[in-house]
């Protein structure tokens, strides 16, 4: 199946915070259109994105599928999840699904990797872990990550500055989210599919003694290596003393 006409645009509904979609194979939303992204997904069904354009992050949920890729042709495990720039397609096998969040007009570079570790790498807050799955090529980019939540937390209500799209790994959880002052809450289970909305307030929860994980899709970053700051300049000395900050022998274009 090819992408379709968009069945959902986050602008149709003003102030929403907390949204959820079925997994079924094709364009599912389009994104915030400060980093303009859509949302796609593939349930027992061939998927094919023609947007030479865009980078596709995706992520195996159930079963395999086969990558198709120029001339590559790589099958992916359950857990398993990528990053490709331009043209592919997704051929699953019986029962297969996934998701797939395009970031428009940008560049990415081509990558597989996983299964997922079950906890994150990095201390996130309230007990909660992350990793940097696809991390932010530049500063700025996108990025792929993979939440830990073990059992029995309770977030601190917060705000993203852009939307966030995820998809429950495995376990069992809650979101609460606040509407003009109205809370929410939302039961999450192993498949589910859902967007919290650009500075929409909310919180996870782990109240029934498992633990939980997520992957999540960024659209942008605060974080990466720039081109006066990354680890092959900083750590390139001349006479003891880092190219960094030797501005007559740095690479002005690039």
């Amino acid at each position: 199946m090819e992408l379709g006409s968009i069945m959902y645009s986050f602008g149709d509904v003003p102030g929403a915070v907390f949204t959820t979609f079925s997994v079924q194979t094709g364009l599912l939303a389009e994104l915030d259109r400060k980093f303009p992204s859509y949302l796609s997904a593939w349930n027992g069904e061939c998927f094919v994105s023609n947007d030479e354009l865009a980078t596709h992050y995706g992520f195996v949920s159930r079963g395999r599928a086969a990558l198709k890729y120029r001339e590559l042709d790589v099958t992916l495990h359950e857990g398993m999840f990528f990053c490709v720039p331009g043209d592919f397609s997704i051929h699953p096998e019986s029962g297969g699904q996934g998701i797939i969040v395009s970031r428009e007009a940008y560049r990415g570079q081509f990558g597989i990797g996983g299964p997922v570790e079950h906890k994150g790498r990095l201390r996130y807050i309230d007990g909660c872990t992350d990793s940097l799955l696809v991390p932010p090529l530049l500063k700025g980019d996108p990025c792929l990550n993979l939440l830990h939540f073990p059992g029995g937390v309770d977030q601190t209500a917060h705000v993203h500055p852009s939307d966030r799209i995820g998809i429950i790994i495995s376990g069992l959880g809650k979101c609460h989210y606040w509407n003009a002052g109205t809370e929410s809450v939302v039961n999450l289970e192993a498949g589910m599919i859902f967007c919290i909305h650009a500075q929409g307030l909310h919180k996870f929860s782990t109240p029934y003694g498992q633990d939980m994980r997520v992957l999540a899709y960024h659209p942008d970053s605060d974080f990466g290596p720039t081109h006066e700051d990354h680890p092959m300049l900083n750590r390139t000395l001349v006479r003891g003393v880092s190219a960094k900050f030797i501005d007559e022998i740095r690479t002005i274009t690039a």
